[in-house]
């Protein structure tokens, strides 16, 4: 009869298994001889909640078929759409038709003696005993091992709960010390940020302070004459210029420390803030697994998941994180706190060297208006008597042309005497003493009119000087007027108010 292939599904793994192809086997005179062809398939792991299952495919081959002469054909039920053919069972006794010898020993030799018979049935009981007994105590062992490992189970449970509410409070005490750290660092920063914009706002006033001095070199470039001196006010200026740029070079530094601060300040947030979402985000995911138990939903299996990963933190490195983290930023606001006293402490310094300047020369410039007033005042004192004198001189030059004008007359008179005295005849003339005075009286009175001409002349170069001098007076007393309006006026008008009063009170 042909061989009959059939395989079977296991629900437990076993490596050898006996499995009847068809209930229609019952009937075969001999057991089936069952030859494994093929192992059993293991399901991956790890997949502790599937069942394994395992696969073996055998053959079943009966025994040979004997002639018989009662042979029994006994078909076997088939299902619709199987072909199969129906499986012959011989008869028992075989052979006797055609050879009794060969019946007589196949007796001979299947037949047991009731010893052999006795041995087995006890062997079959003390088998059953032992193995009940084996079972019992394998059952009472499992029994004793469940329920250790539900306590095991449950204790670990237990544990990895505690666990997990050590790990929730470690990480809410870091949460809380990073957020407080972040609050502070945030009040500080925005502190800095106010001085850096108080900053800004000195250097650009002090950009208007130095405006202004150079306006006022400017104004006082437009002086005349003497006037243009490189006096007291003007080495007040250009000294209160440098004090002003000083300040403003010293500023403008402080102003870029104060924006590197700002930057490190901003990475140092920006750490704490990450820190504080990833610790928010951990305490949210530690809080749902510390809520759950046997009965929540959702629960699964994750293969794998249970492994290693010697890429991440451990709680060593992960609070050392974030202890670097906040001692960064505790650096980090000190340093902006101490930065935020130090510019303090400097921008009061410069404050005070801007207003000292700013005062040296208001002073500088009030004396310097306050000397030129003295000088203009005395021009024009000088040039009220000078404006008299040349009064005096221009009437006397007048007096001493009428004085030469009067000695027109004697000297006509004496003239006119000695040609009269030409007519004389004779011995009559003669060189008298008449005569002689008569010329010694031309003589003097041409000495005087030479005499007087001399002091013409003299009044008159008198009279030019005085206008001359005059006019040097009126123009001083004009560059005297004109260096006073822009010192007084100008310069101090635009300096009666200190610019930048407001930023120095730091």
């Amino acid at each position: 009869m042909p061989e009959k292939n059939e395989t079977v599904l296991y629900s437990q793994l076993q490596p050898w298994s006996t499995v009847a192809a068809s209930p229609c086997l019952e009937q075969v005179a001999g057991p089936p001889i069952p030859t494994r062809i093929g192992q059993y398939y293991q399901t991956p792991r790890p997949h502790p909640w599937r069942p394994t299952l395992g696969y073996e495919t055998v053959s079943i081959t009966p025994l040979p078929s004997q002639h018989s002469t009662n042979a029994i054909i006994d078909p076997c039920y088939t299902p619709y759409g199987m072909a199969t053919e129906p499986l012959k069972f011989p008869n028992l006794v075989t052979g006797f038709e055609r050879n009794p010898a060969h019946a007589a020993r196949a007796a001979l030799y299947t037949r047991y003696s009731t010893t052999t018979w006795t041995q087995g049935n006890l062997y079959n009981y003390n088998e059953a005993d032992t193995n009940r007994h084996y079972s019992d105590r394998l059952r009472q062992d499992f029994v004793r091992v469940m329920r250790e490992l539900d306590e095991k189970t449950t204790q670990g449970q237990r544990e990895s709960g505690r666990r997990l509410g050590e790990r929730i409070t470690d990480t809410t005490f870091w949460r809380n010390e990073v957020r407080a750290e972040l609050e502070r660092l945030i009040t500080e920063s925005a502190l800095l940020t106010e001085t850096r914009r108080k900053m800004q706002k000195s250097i650009d006033d002090i950009e208007g302070v130095i405006h202004i001095a150079q306006e006022c070199l400017y104004h006082r470039e437009q002086r005349q004459g003497l006037d243009l001196a490189h006096d007291n006010a003007e080495q007040a200026l250009l000294k209160e210029i440098e004090v002003y740029r000083n300040a403003q070079e010293k500023a403008k530094a402080l102003y870029s420390k104060i924006q590197g601060q700002l930057r490190n300040n901003r990475a140092a947030q920006h750490e704490l803030e990450t820190d504080v979402r990833s610790k928010e985000s951990a305490l949210g995911t530690d809080n749902l697994c510390h809520q759950l138990n046997n009965f929540s939903k959702g629960i699964n299996y994750y293969g794998g998941i249970e492994k290693y990963d010697p890429t991440v933190a451990n709680t060593t490195t992960w609070a050392e994180n974030s202890n670097r983290i906040v001692q960064r930023s505790q650096s980090e606001r000190q340093k902006s706190s101490q930065m935020r006293s130090d510019i303090e402490n400097l921008m009061n310094t410069l404050s005070q060297e801007i207003w000292d300047s700013w005062s040296n020369t208001n002073n500088a410039l009030a004396r310097r208006a306050a000397e030129m007033l003295e000088v203009k005042n005395k021009l024009q004192m000088h040039l009220h008597k000078v404006q008299q004198e040349l009064f005096d001189m221009e009437k006397h030059i007048e007096l001493l042309k009428k004085a030469i004008m009067d000695k027109s007359n004697p000297m006509k008179v004496a003239h006119t005497r000695l040609e009269a005295r030409t007519h004389r005849r004779n011995i009559e003339l003669c060189r008298d003493i008449a005569q002689d005075r008569l010329v010694s009286e031309v003589y003097d009175i041409q000495d005087s009119i030479e005499i007087l001409h001399k002091k013409l002349q003299e009044a008159e170069a008198q009279h030019q000087q005085l206008l001359k001098t005059r006019a040097n007076l009126e123009t001083n007393l004009h560059d005297k007027v004109n260096s006073l309006f822009i010192d007084r006026e100008k310069c101090i008008g635009m300096r009666r108010a200190f610019p930048i009063t407001a930023t120095i009170k730091y």
